[in-house]
């Protein structure tokens, strides 16, 4: 039983606070009808005051605001569980402890302080180490490179920066190691940037991803012959892009030949707390100090990150701030004392033991998949997986290949980089996006390009990611490599035939994902560039909606938000029963048809002006005309209304009509006289192409026929053309149900339908010879 009601009541409000966020988290969408509109501006204080469930449902608006709407399927909250519940309750908890009498208060804070730096000691093989608890995970680095200066420079407290400018300071990174870190560390410690050496990593021999010891070694002989101090050395286990882990040992004999300051962090630190640790970790044991971010890696939200050192003079900790004299901020533990006690140490054992067979299982499902291709460190136990799509060639292309690159030059061997990269970068944002609990995310890595990235001590304990998640990534990763390998075959043939079209022009851009760019090539001569670039934005936006009407598994876009090419057609992944020839001539056709619509518009209007004008002064040409038939009489108001009265003056009326098909003038008295308006000349019909006719039933745009291969040759292709151009070629009065026979068939019919139109049209026109079909059909439009 509970004694003190104050931590029952906290611990109360918390649960009732936490369940009612998160229930108002699923009924986001039943409150999209009230917007909750200017709630995020800052207003005044109100005076009357409000009370938990008014400020809470505050909380919540601000959490989830309009922005929710939008992304309500792709953002997700953070799964807190009871071990989260108890981190947030370290908060408050450090809160009310603070209010404490001072005696009380340090004894508490110094039995929490303890226990904490005791079970991470014990918990991650750290002997006789102390703790430094931080929010930001690079200011126990700092904090520990404020005590190596103390401790090298012993008049650092007495003169400050002039100590410095006798002997300068180098601190030592991996130039694999987190970006920016460097020039963090010197803007904080008030250093210059001279004072920052940047190791390369291995070229030769060893992983690509760790600190190249030689080079380090001649380097610290340089600085040291040149006047300067060597101070410090950064190492990792577990680098932030690709999760290999420097040679640590080797590492350490260098620090102590050098009395240099050894730290480690990366994210491999955490399997010291399994039974069973490669050497290349457990090396990390023996450093000066390390940084563990457990936050990440148990799941515990607003967890402070730790840093463990040895050091034996505690007066210089002090001065470097990693221990305080102030009780409060001691304190900063008890969020994490209060997890740990929750999990227990089986808990946390197994939370990184499942991130590790999470990435075993990831790893030995990749080695079963082509067109993959891995960069881990250990195949037995690697906490981080990192793969890319490279399609690697046969035995007989390997060697054609090779005789290629011999004669290539290095743009085009960095062009295929870029492609790949591009598609890596597709491949990795699909992967997310379909199984967002993988946490899987795109890495940029100097020597591999682009990679995916699966790192699941850092997002599995976050996102509750499980075997059936890898599984479900697997299969998506499975459906996507054909799209991949199709798309990237078919883009040079696009490209070959968008280059051999008249009226297309290919648009490289290695950054687009896809098939590959076009544009319509729309020219005009007689326009300036303005108006001429207003035409082809035109033509591309008109040509891009027609192919997104078309019924096909493609999408056509205009390319990326920002850095893409204007008026284009960017055309998206592909798969391997494509029609490049089909899509290719689609396009053009598509674009010709626009570009002569536009034209014909264009036309059109000039036409239409120039008849207006020619027809305004035909009709003032008429007019004088009338007036002059008249005569002057008929113009003076009453004398003209009585003679008109007493003799009538009979005027036939003429008007200009405007025929657009024939784009002349013509006079309306023939109108008057038949008391109907002539249909003129019908305009020919838009033609339409011969490859959608032979589409089969259900078939979508662009895709190879089935029946093709062995029975369907490019000459049967081109005569069931023929046939059905032939078809087309009919008389229209034939019904579209009727076969096609003989020729003498044919002639029978037509004969037999121009004897019966005769009969039809005998009593009106019998003295004429006999008509044709389209007489027929004109006569009878007339009736």
């Amino acid at each position: 039983k509970m004694v003190d009601p104050t931590l029952a009541e906290m611990g109360k409000n918390l649960n009732e606070a936490m369940k009612m966020l998160e229930d108002n988290q699923r009924k986001v969408e039943e409150e999209n009808e009230k917007k909750y509109a200017r709630k995020d501006i800052p207003g005044p204080l109100q005076g009357s005051g409000q009370d938990m469930v008014s400020i809470l449902q505050l909380v919540q608006n601000l959490m989830h605001g309009e922005e929710e709407e939008e992304t309500s399927q792709s953002y997700r909250l953070q799964n807190v569980g009871e071990q989260g519940h108890m981190a947030l309750l370290g908060h408050s908890l450090a809160a009310y402890i603070s209010v404490l009498d001072r005696e009380r208060l340090r004894k508490l804070t110094t039995r929490i302080l303890s226990d904490t730096t005791l079970w991470l000691c014990r918990l991650f093989r750290y002997e006789n180490g102390s703790a430094y608890y931080h929010e930001d995970d690079r200011e126990g680095l700092l904090k520990i490179c404020r005590l190596v200066i103390h401790t090298r420079y012993e008049d650092y407290t007495l003169e400050g920066f002039n100590v410095l400018c006798a002997k300068q300071p180098v601190i030592y990174i991996s130039s694999a190691a987190r970006t920016g870190l460097g020039q963090a560390l010197c803007n904080q410690l008030g250093l210059p940037l001279s004072c920052m050496c940047r190791v390369p990593c291995n070229t030769m021999f060893g992983s690509q991803h760790q600190m190249d010891v030689a080079l380090l070694d001649r380097v610290i002989k340089d600085d040291v012959e040149s006047g300067k101090l060597p101070l410090l050395l950064v190492a990792n286990a577990g680098t932030p892009g690709a999760g290999h882990t420097d040679k640590l040992g080797r590492l350490k004999e260098l620090c102590e030949q050098y009395k240099m300051w050894l730290h480690v962090e990366g994210v491999n630190l955490a399997t010291l707390a399994l039974g069973y640790v490669s050497s290349s970790v457990l090396a990390a044991t023996k450093c000066d100090s390390m940084t563990l971010t457990l936050g990440s890696w148990l799941g515990l939200p607003a967890v402070p990150a730790v840093t463990l050192y040895r050091h034996e003079d505690p007066s210089l900790s002090l001065a470097a701030g990693l221990t305080s004299s102030q009780p409060v901020e001691k304190l900063r533990a008890l969020p994490l004392w209060l997890s740990l006690q929750y999990l227990g140490h089986d808990g946390i054992v197994e939370r990184i033991k499942h991130a590790s067979q999470l990435s075993q299982r990831l790893l030995e499902n990749l080695k079963n998949l082509d067109f993959i291709k891995t960069s881990v460190e250990d195949e037995l136990s690697s906490p981080v997986v990192v793969f890319k799509f490279f399609q690697e060639y046969s035995n007989r292309d390997q060697t054609s290949h090779a005789a290629q690159a011999s004669t290539i030059q290095h743009p085009m061997i960095s062009n295929e980089r870029h492609i790949y990269d591009t598609f890596n970068q597709w491949l990795g944002e699909q992967l997310a996006q379909l199984v967002p609990a993988s946490g899987v995310d795109v890495v940029e890595l100097e020597d591999e390009g682009t990679c995916v990235r699966f790192s699941p001590l850092m997002t599995s304990a976050v996102l509750g990611t499980e075997i059936q998640d890898i599984d479900q990534l697997v299969d998506c990763l499975k459906m996507k490599i054909p799209v991949l390998t199709s798309t990237l075959q078919l883009r040079e043939e696009f490209e070959q035939e968008v280059r051999r079209t008249v009226g297309l022009l290919y648009i490289e851009d290695l950054g687009w994902p896809g098939l590959g760019v076009v544009r319509y090539n729309y020219h005009c001569d007689g326009k300036n560039d303005g108006k001429q670039e207003k035409e082809l934005e035109k033509i591309n936006t008109e040509l891009l909606k027609k192919l997104n009407e078309l019924e096909s598994d493609l999408t056509f876009s205009l390319g990326p938000e920002f850095g893409g090419q204007k008026n284009c057609v960017y055309i998206g992944m592909v798969t391997e029963d494509l029609d490049v020839a089909e899509l290719v001539e689609t396009i053009a056709a598509t674009g010709r048809e626009i570009e002569e619509n536009s034209r014909l518009l264009e036309n059109m209007t000039e036409v239409v002006r120039k008849g207006i004008q020619e027809a305004q002064l035909q009709l003032q040409k008429a007019n004088e005309e009338r007036l002059l038939e008249e005569g002057l009489l008929r113009q003076i108001p009453v004398v003209g209304s009585v003679l008109n009265w007493f003799s009538p003056f009979q005027a036939s009326p003429k008007g200009r009509t405007f025929n657009l098909t024939a784009g002349s003038l013509e006079s309306t008295e023939s109108m008057y006289v038949s008391k109907a308006q002539g249909t003129g000349t019908t305009p020919p019909p838009t033609p339409t192409s011969s490859l959608a006719k032979q589409r089969l039933p259900g078939q979508k745009a662009f895709k190879r026929s089935l029946r093709s291969s062995d029975g369907f040759s490019e000459t049967s292709s081109i005569s069931h053309c023929d046939d059905l151009d032939k078809t087309d070629q009919r008389p229209s009065i034939l019904s579209p149900g009727q076969e096609q026979g003989p020729l003498e068939m044919e002639k029978a019919e037509e004969q037999k339908e121009v004897a019966q139109a005769k009969t039809d049209t005998e009593d009106t026109d019998s003295d004429k010879s006999p008509p044709d079909c389209t007489k027929v059909e004109d006569q009878a439009s007339q009736r």
